[in-house]
């Protein structure tokens, strides 16, 4: 099964996002691919919560996910719209970043609303605090395809390995890791978390990202790692999207999955303990 994970490198702008977001999803389905995936805050990435509120819309009147839900009907594929910043109706006024899975026929088939947020002090001049934006998520999710069981998360999520284990162990055999990943944790960490969690539990780790510098009308910009990356159940990694935008493709063998956890069956090996 082919797999296209496309990587951005969008703006504040939702209009001149969508189009390049389209752009390279025809790429995709012109290579062959029957999966696609996008990166983290596909719609928009902007700093500033008042450019935030100015266009982020409720899930029922995004153009992005309704553009990218016919193009997904239009292509016959199953889309992963790695997450859009979207209006969550709540009264503290915060807002989701949550991912659609989108089966072949356009319909929205899961919904994951990011459950760690990212608030951290990466250095002195790389301070975030996604909670006071976003609120986050409380429910794992898995979805069913026509190849294979996928597992949803979102970026900061890759940290935290007991999500991914409870993903597996319900089913899973795909985790998808859509990301805007920080360019100074990405260098240090991206690969290695990815590659440990693929091993953990035998899945295929497919994890299209962000990438460059962020332009922003309406703020300072940021940059991203980029470095889309598909990584096999045994923990080889199977592509790398480097650091411009554009579309990886992968080959998933369904097999590879049965084959790393009958020779290391970890799933299921859990034991009851004590402490500390």
């Amino acid at each position: 099964m082919r797999a296209a994970l496309l990587q951005l490198n969008v703006t504040d702008d939702p209009a001149a996002n969508l189009v390049a977001t389209l752009d390279h999803l025809r790429q995709a389905v012109e290579g062959g691919a029957r999966f696609v995936l996008t990166p983290e805050m596909t719609n928009c990435l902007s700093s500033s919560r008042s450019h935030q509120a100015s266009v982020y819309r409720p899930e029922a009147g995004d153009e992005t996910l309704a553009a990218l839900r016919a193009a997904a009907e239009q292509a016959g594929i199953w889309l992963l719209i790695g997450s859009l910043g979207l209006v969550s109706g709540d009264a503290d006024g915060r807002f989701a970043n949550r991912s659609f899975l989108i089966g072949p026929d356009g319909t929205v088939r899961a919904r994951y609303d990011k459950i760690h947020m990212f608030d951290v002090n990466v250095s002195e001049t790389e301070v975030y605090r996604e909670s006071a934006g976003y609120r986050p998520g409380a429910r794992a999710v898995t979805a069913e395809t026509d190849f294979g069981t996928l597992g949803l998360s979102v970026c900061y999520d890759l940290r935290f390995a007991h999500l991914y284990r409870r993903l597996a162990q319900a089913g899973a055999r795909i985790l998808a890791v859509p990301a805007a990943f920080n360019h100074i944790t990405g260098a240090a960490h991206w690969e290695v978390l990815l590659r440990a969690r693929a091993i953990e539990t035998g899945c295929f780790v497919l994890a299209p990202a962000q990438t460059g510098f962020h332009a922003e009308s309406h703020g300072k910009g940021r940059r991203t790692w980029g470095h889309s990356l598909a990584v096999a159940p045994w923990g080889e990694v199977l592509a790398d999207g480097g650091t411009e935008p554009g579309v990886t493709f992968v080959d998933l063998d369904p097999e590879a999955v049965d084959r790393a956890r009958g020779r290391v069956p970890s799933l299921d090996h859990d034991r009851a303990f004590e402490g500390p």
